[in-house]
């Protein structure tokens, strides 16, 4: 999952939430990196579906807020199950040698459904 972390600057900082808990902040991409790579690698698909996003541009700083539905399909625990969540995030960008990158998020993980993943 290494891709993913080049969409942080390099100072990038994560904060995640599961309703009122919050997990320990990530602290640049190497810590991003590490926590989420061994998470993820349980998994067989993970996909994101986004929607409702507003961003607020300020000449090379911008921050945006948008709704996200999380998919993670796999055999975390032995059985393959189909975990879905519904995520609120909430990001300060900034642009660094004109791309777009994830300064912070904060992502609110709001609920949470995990069941038996059948196959069409």
């Amino acid at each position: 999952m290494q891709e993913q972390t080049f969409l942080f600057t390099e100072d990038g900082v994560v904060e995640t939430w599961f309703g009122e808990t919050a997990l320990p902040p990530l602290r640049g991409r190497k810590a991003i990196e590490d926590s989420w790579t061994p998470f993820l690698a349980t998994f067989d698909t993970v996909y994101h579906v986004n929607g409702q996003f507003t961003a607020e541009i300020d000449g090379d700083t911008a921050t945006a807020t948008h709704d996200c539905t999380v998919e993670l399909i796999g055999e975390p625990e032995g059985a393959k199950t189909r975990n879905s969540n519904g995520v609120i995030y909430s990001d300060s960008y900034l642009r660094v040698n004109g791309e777009w990158l994830i300064a912070k998020r904060v992502a609110r993980f709001i609920w949470r459904d995990v069941h038996p993943f059948i196959a069409a």
